[in-house]
This record gives structure tokens, sequence and C-alpha cells, in this order.
């Protein structure tokens, strides 16, 4: 009896290990992911939406990949310009994978990659630009990120500068600039203001002239 007891415990053992191996070999992958799976260490496939079958203690799963487009917020990088200002440039990069195992195996690290490049990219276009010019930079980042990251399986779609950062002298002579720009601008409207005020006047008293000519001439 004991012996019959022993072997069912077994079987139970034997049947949940083999149940656990079973369920660490079944992957599900859902939508807007892949994953890409390695046999005894070697790239074998890339797994796309659906469910997959590993091979017990051969397969394994070497990278969960994300398919959505991505966005990064890099920290301000200071760059000097043509004309020799410093200034920091706050970048923003929207991109999405195109090939998972090139992502994994491409390159150490992507995104801190991504990072290094997009600082450097950003300091080899402003140094051939003015100040004035800098604004102009998002269409020249995002063809160059896009081709140096290609070998990587990535796609960038947009370079955004989420902020521009000029020196504490620049600065207040764009405030001063900003500031004449209002004060000429209220200038020239009051002056317009007071411009038709004097017409409408001047009409006002033409228009009573004629009036009193006339009744003076009914008279």
């Amino acid at each position: 009896m004991f012996g019959a007891i022993g072997g069912f415990i077994t079987f139970i053992i034997i049947a949940v290990i083999i149940l656990f191996i079973l369920s660490t070999c079944i992957r599900i992958v859902p939508q807007a992911q892949a994953l890409v799976v390695e046999r005894l260490g070697a790239y074998l496939v890339t797994y796309s939406v659906g469910i997959h079958f590993l091979v017990p203690f051969i397969d394994r799963v070497a990278k969960k990949v994300n398919l959505k487009e991505q966005v990064e917020d890099f920290p301000p990088q200071p760059v000097i310009t043509k004309d020799n200002v410093t200034m920091q440039i706050d970048t923003v990069v929207f991109f999405y994978i195109t090939d998972p195992k090139l992502y994994a195996y491409g390159v150490e690290r992507p995104l801190l990659a991504i990072e290094n490049l997009t600082a450097t990219t950003l300091r080899n276009i402003i140094g051939d630009l003015e100040l004035d010019e800098t604004l102009t930079i998002n269409a020249k980042m995002q063809e160059s990120l896009d081709i140096a990251t290609d070998p990587w399986g990535i796609k960038v779609t947009r370079v955004e500068l989420k902020n521009i950062i000029p020196p504490a002298a620049i600065q207040e002579a764009m405030e001063k600039q900003m500031k004449a720009e209002r004060e000429r601008r209220e200038s020239i409207l009051r002056a317009e203001g007071e411009k038709k005020s004097m017409i409408l006047v001047a009409e006002g008293n033409k228009e009573s002239a004629v009036l009193n000519a006339e009744a003076e001439k009914e008279a």
C-alpha cells in the first residue's frame, strides 16, 4: 500500500515537472511585440504575433522587442554654433524598431547609442550653422540619425528641438530686442490711432462747415 502511495506521489511530482517545463516552452506574443529566439546560443528565429513553442533546454528567448513607436527625451547638450555661440539644446527623438534581429545584435544598449549619436550629430550640424539658423535643423537631424541607425534595425521618424537655451547675454539681448519691437509696434498703433482720430475730426469739421453753408444759403 505504501509502495502504491509512493508511486502515485512520484507520478504527481513528475507530471507537475513536465507541465512546468511545457508551460515555460509556450510563448504567446501579443500585438506590436516580437521575440528574438536563440538555439544553443545562436540566432534561430524571430517570433511575431501568435502562439509559439520552444524546445526545452535548447531554445531561449534572447530579447523581447517592442515594435511600437517610441519617444526618447534626451537631456540638454552643449553645442557651439558657427558664430561661436554656446547654447544648450534639448532634443526629442521619435523612432520604432524595423528589424528585431538587428536591434538585438546590432549594437550594445541601443537607446544609449541613439543618445550619443544624437549628441554628436547635433554638434556636427550646429557647428556649421549660425545662431539664427539653429531652428531649421530638425530635418537634417532626422535624416542623419535615420541613416546611422538603419544597421541597428531602427527607423527614426522625427526629431524635435524641445528647448533651446542660449547664453544669458544673448537671452538678455533677445529680450531687449523683443521689448523694443513691442514698443515699436505700440508706437505705430498709437500713431495710426491718432491719425485716424485727426482724420475723423477733420471730416467732422468739413461736414459741419458744409452744413452751415447750406443752411446760410437756404436762409
